[in-house]
């Protein structure tokens, strides 16, 4: 059996990155950290989209946190320049890129950026039903955006209808995995490729 610790840690001790280019030429099959994939025994990631904050713990002592050591290693095998994240909970497409190979921390950080750095548009949020946007205005709130930013200046007659994409996700703002999912590829995007993966959120 391989040893999985060893086979996933940190350095350049790897193959070749992969371009799209290359992942589409050579049909090759991706494999996940297992941390992503939430099948890691001893480290399950808590990964918070709003605070953009990492840590974790260990299954069979939950009692102790742990840090996210794990940032350097790579996110996939083989490596790869380029992955894209979709969920079902959004209609967004986030694209991890790094030229030496997307690590774990790139991931968390550019789904974090993607999901804070960024707005709902008004047509976005308004072919929303209205118990939705009722619900992304009250995680707006809780997710620290009125306190912190805008009702420092605004009184909230007139605060502006702005809201994040995280607040869209509502209540789902923790990472729980990355899936396989072709088939919903095929269907959001009209497309399949290895790097493509489905983020499972949860609350």
């Amino acid at each position: 059996m391989v040893d999985q610790v060893g086979r996933w840690s940190a350095g350049p001790s790897y193959g070749p990155v992969l371009s799209q280019t290359d992942l589409y030429l050579l049909n090759t099959d991706l494999h996940l950290n297992p941390i992503l994939e939430n099948t890691n025994p001893s480290f399950h990631l808590i990964f918070n989209l709003a605070s953009g904050q990492t840590g974790g713990f260990n299954s069979e002592a939950r009692d102790h946190d742990l840090p996210f050591a794990a940032k350097d290693e790579p996110a996939t095998l083989p490596r790869v320049s380029d992955l894209i994240i979709i969920t079902e909970l959004s209609p967004w497409c986030t694209v991890v890129h790094n030229d030496h190979g997307v690590t774990m921390g790139d991931v968390c950080t550019m789904i974090w950026k993607d999901y804070t750095d960024h707005y709902v548009t008004e047509s976005e949020f308004g072919a929303l039903p209205p118990r939705l946007q009722e619900q992304i205005k009250r995680a707006a709130s809780h997710n620290g955006q009125g306190g912190q930013g805008w009702n420092a200046y605004y009184t909230p007659q007139v605060m502006p209808n702005r809201y994040r994409r995280v607040d869209w996700l509502r209540d789902k703002i923790f990472f729980e995995c990355l899936l396989k999912k072709d088939t919903y590829a095929m269907a959001r995007l009209g497309f399949k490729a290895p790097n493509i993966f489905v983020m499972s959120l949860t609350s």
